[in-house]
């Protein structure tokens, strides 16, 4: 997995894996889901990847518009 960058250390995500059209996603606490196209939207998931790259904003995302709209928790 890559690393979450949180530029500004106010985000729950430790690191995340990018798939064609899935992105899992590894939180502090210790949790990783898999949001894919199907589960989450492919507008979202692209959302979510160039948030991902940014180091910013990923975890206000998952919040706001994915919320548990996950396909499967993995860990």
């Amino acid at each position: 997995m890559t690393p979450y960058r949180d530029w500004d250390k106010d985000s729950g995500i430790r690191a995340y894996k990018l798939g064609s059209t899935h992105m899992d996603v590894a939180f502090k606490d210790g949790a990783v889901y898999r949001y894919t196209s199907v589960s989450a939207g492919q507008a979202n998931i692209d959302r979510m990847i160039v948030l991902a790259r940014a180091g910013d904003g990923l975890n206000e995302f998952i919040n706001r518009a994915v919320k548990k709209r996950y396909s499967e928790r993995l860990a």
